[in-house]
């Protein structure tokens, strides 16, 4: 772990679900993703919530397949999924799609099968970022991305530009995959 002046640096291998190792963290990620997949705010993820998040993110899913997907995990007299039941959700499909890889303490860092899956998934995010594929993620293409996944951030550019000079290390105002991949592999964690 480095020192940085008032934050704390905290190198963080990446998994194939991008799972960060700190339990705490991932319960906050979690918590904000829950948070803006329920619009109206009142504490319950429906189907048709749940449906709209997943367009916006490019992932258009048949409502009745979702329904049936999600429906055995929303409790009896709920409207849909409380944080609860959005968790179980998330870990059974983590478990399911990604091994629960990040789970054990004896992970499989040096396997080299793993880190081309690691390089692969990155690869695949960073596509999302870079709308026009000429490989670099500009201000413009982050605030995009952002407004689309219906974070406040996506609301002023200025925020947005400062959000690409934090991991714009060759400070050409963009970021490309070397700057992406270290930004997906550390958290910095206000002290």
């Amino acid at each position: 772990m480095e020192s940085n002046g008032d934050n704390k640096r905290v190198n963080i291998q990446s998994s194939s679900s991008f799972r960060l190792r700190s339990p705490s963290l991932n319960a906050l990620r979690l918590q904000r993703i829950f948070d803006l997949f329920d619009k109206n705010g009142d504490g319950f993820i429906t189907v048709d919530e749940l449906s709209q998040a997943l367009s916006r993110l490019g992932l258009n899913a048949d409502l009745s397949d979702l329904l049936s997907t999600v429906e055995s995990y929303i409790q009896p007299g709920n409207t849909g999924l409380n944080f609860d039941d959005f968790s179980s959700l998330h870990k059974t499909l983590d478990d399911s799609f990604f091994g629960g890889a990040g789970d054990d303490d004896d992970d499989n860092d040096d396997d080299p099968s793993s880190a081309a899956a690691d390089e692969s998934d990155l690869a695949e995010a960073f596509k999302v970022f870079d709308e026009n594929g000429d490989g670099f993620i500009s201000a413009r293409e982050l605030q995009t991305v952002l407004k689309k996944l219906g974070l406040p951030e996506g609301g002023e550019m200025e925020r947005v530009e400062k959000m690409i000079v934090s991991v714009d290390r060759n400070k050409d105002g963009r970021v490309d995959f070397f700057e992406f991949k270290n930004m997906m592999r550390t958290v910095v964690i206000p002290s």
